[in-house]
């Protein structure tokens, strides 16, 4: 990390596999923006003592956040959006110096991007999960009005909290119940990560037009993934969210648009990068 230039970063545990710095710094580039976007390990137990430690750095713009400190996060920022009642999850903090640290949620904004461009319509969908990610997530199917959504929990109690926090009716299955026969389906867990058990599901209940969506990007294609193309469905990998939520907390963070113009340049970075 350079003192002299502005930088954000990303925090999580663990944070070894995050590819945000090479999306933030091929944009910083790209825009020839003197500035710099790091990544930083931070286990739960060290969140308070980076806050106070950043806090007091005029050069720190902000953080994202990644697992597991999406909902812990909340309690070391201002909330002026309300994001703790819509979303219950923060995955992007910003900083003025002098000033409170904002915390946003660009998550849901992220992972809408390439269903809206795609013209998804479906009317069910599956969410695996029931952790900061999965809240964002929920958030973003609701107010695209899906009518019919289920969370596949471990913690069925969790799941169904998740529900109730968003005002959503649904219904909550356990992770080894059979999937119903949804539009769309959602991994916003870590399994499948690299280090991580994989996420297996039979796929069979789920219509030939339905959509498997799998927000882990390492490695990018999961298992579940090839499950998915191997029974001819349309797939959305990590790397779509990952790039959507990015370019949003980009423009909070340097005040600059991402320029999405050279996404098929960035992905074919952040793939050799796997």
């Amino acid at each position: 990390m350079t003192d002299a230039l502005p930088y954000a970063e990303v925090i999580g545990d663990p944070i070894e596999h995050s590819k945000s710095p090479l999306i933030h710094n091929f944009w910083l580039k790209a825009l020839d923006i003197e500035a710099e976007y790091t990544k930083t390990h931070v286990p739960p137990e060290g969140l308070a003592a980076y806050f106070l430690m950043r806090r007091a750095d005029p050069d720190w713009l902000g953080c994202n956040v990644t697992i597991p400190h999406k909902m812990a996060v909340l309690d070391f920022v201002d909330d002026p959006g309300g994001v703790r009642e819509r979303i219950g999850a923060v995955n992007t903090i910003a900083s003025e110096t002098g000033g409170p640290l904002i915390g946003t949620n660009t998550d849901a904004g992220g992972f809408l991007q390439p269903l809206l461009r795609d013209k998804w319509k479906g009317q069910s969908a599956v969410i695996v999960g029931s952790g900061g990610a999965a809240r964002a997530i929920l958030f973003a199917l609701t107010s695209l009005g899906v009518p019919d959504i289920t969370i596949m929990a471990r913690d069925r109690a969790r799941g169904q909290a998740l529900l109730d926090h968003g005002g959503t009716k649904g219904r909550v299955i356990g992770m080894t119940d059979p999937l119903p026969a949804a539009d769309l389906l959602v991994n916003s867990t870590s399994l499948g990560m690299v280090g991580q058990p994989a996420l297996t599901l039979d796929l069979t209940p789920l219509p030939a037009g339905a959509t498997v969506y799998d927000i882990v990007y390492a490695p990018l294609e999961t298992e579940l993934l090839k499950a998915a193309k191997a029974r001819g469905l349309k797939t959305l990998d990590g790397l779509e969210m990952l790039i959507g939520q990015a370019a949003l907390a980009f423009d909070i963070f340097f005040d600059a648009q991402a320029p999405r113009e050279l996404d098929a340049e960035l992905r074919a970075l952040l793939i050799a990068a796997d």
